[in-house]
């Protein structure tokens, strides 16, 4: 199935958006290791949320996660901590994504992990025990996931956890994201020097704790406010100046791009001006999640751009890169990869495929970044849509509240 996107003449509402996934996961692991009973409000809807929620309610040994990472990668740390064997999978996708690291990881301070089928990929048989280890070393640019994997269940461990990071770090927001979250429940964690966290011996406490709104879902309001008409303005609630989440950056990231945040009782309000710079250079290792947005964009209003901090790109739900080139030819437009980390436009182009047809390679964040070319390109059609369900479900419904057309072909 196909969606056809139209976009309005203007844009002028004002939605709340989805609670943050980032924060949802954290939370409910954190809420686990409480032992607790004060479940997270304002809780995510979205897929990964829900296959996070499940498994930690069921009594069931078996558990798939479809195709959650953040579920993979946060289950996997927590099972090694608590009683029991459990087996996670998930789908043909996730059984193909490595998680030798944080197994390893996890087996050096006593964990005890089999791989079921293939080394270093899903399945897992996992059996949680005591951990007696206290200390680990990881390089810096490996998915910040594995770390925040890590740092959560630290507190569990005898003597706590020292983690040294070597090399480049990668997505250092979400690390501190994490320690932020884990200072929420109680628990102690802090980077000690610049390379290295330290993780103290202690219980998390039961508390009541309400959800942010998505800072990477407003980032696609960003993207129609650069694409749309001079005169659009869009309100989205829920969403704090002095938010956790690392992807908040893309409001300051956005007003290169003719993006002004205005911040409010209830959030914020953007709106379009003129002020768009006509070359880019900008690094993306801490909010990964936002380069296929300003990619995608970028490229629509013809400024040349060279991103760059884009090595975790390749081992998310899909090889972010590759998708990125393959579809951005689909609806005219060339770009180019070097080094494997490095996205570089410069207003090549090619010839447009008449209606064409965005493939989103089981990719939520592909979907969610092209459907705002419509403003830019007719007909576009954006393949199985519904992918949008892993982090932001309503994103078709609000879009049709904005005024878009969704129609399916």
């Amino acid at each position: 199935m196909c969606y056809k996107i139209t976009a309005p003449e203007v844009l002028q509402l004002s939605l709340r958006l989805p609670a943050s996934k980032s924060i949802s996961n954290r939370a409910l692991i954190l809420h686990a290791l409480s032992k607790g009973n004060i479940i997270p409000s304002n809780l995510s809807d979205c897929d990964d949320t829900r296959v996070m929620t499940k498994a930690l309610q069921t009594n069931s040994n078996y558990i798939d996660i479809m195709a959650a990472g953040t579920a993979m990668r946060f289950l996997t740390a927590y099972f090694s901590v608590t009683p029991g064997t459990k087996t996670i999978t998930g789908t043909e996708r996730m059984r193909q994504r490595p998680i030798g690291i944080l197994v390893d990881a996890l087996r050096s301070l006593g964990a005890k992990i089999e791989y079921l089928e293939n080394e270093g990929y899903p399945p897992l048989r996992i059996t949680g025990s005591k951990l007696t280890g206290d200390s680990v070393e990881l390089e810096g640019n490996v998915s910040s996931q594995y770390i925040s994997a890590l740092l959560m269940i630290g507190p569990t461990l005898e003597n706590g956890l020292t983690l040294h990071l070597s090399g480049e770090i990668i997505s250092r927001p979400y690390i501190n994201l994490t320690i932020q979250l884990m200072k929420e429940f109680g628990g102690e964690a802090e980077w000690a020097s610049e390379d290295t966290l330290l993780v103290r011996p202690g219980n998390y406490k039961d508390i009541p704790f309400t959800v942010e709104s998505d800072w990477s879902a407003a980032s696609y309001w960003y993207e129609m406010l650069a694409l749309s008409p001079r005169r659009s303005v869009v309100e989205l609630t829920g969403l704090f100046r002095n938010s956790y989440q690392g992807d908040s950056q893309c409001a300051k990231m956005f007003t290169k791009l003719g993006v002004e945040t205005e911040y409010t009782d209830d959030g914020i309000r953007l709106t379009k001006t003129e002020n768009i710079e006509r070359s880019l250079e900008l690094d993306f290792i801490e909010t990964p999640d936002l380069a296929q947005t300003f990619v995608v964009t970028c490229a629509l209003l013809g400024i040349d751009f060279r991103f760059t901090g884009l090595q975790s790109l390749k081992i998310k739900e899909t090889d972010r890169i590759e998708a990125l080139i393959n579809e951005l030819k689909t609806i005219g437009f060339v770009i180019r990869v070097k080094e494997d980390s490095i996205l570089i436009g410069d207003r090549r182009r090619c010839k447009t495929r008449k209606r064409p047809v965005v493939k989103t390679y089981e990719d939520h964040r592909m979907a969610m970044a092209f459907a705002p070319a419509a403003f830019r390109i007719p007909e576009i059609r954006i393949a199985d849509p519904m992918v949008v369900s892993k982090s932001y479900p309503r994103y078709w419904e609000d879009l049709e509240a904005a005024k878009f057309i969704i129609e399916k072909v």
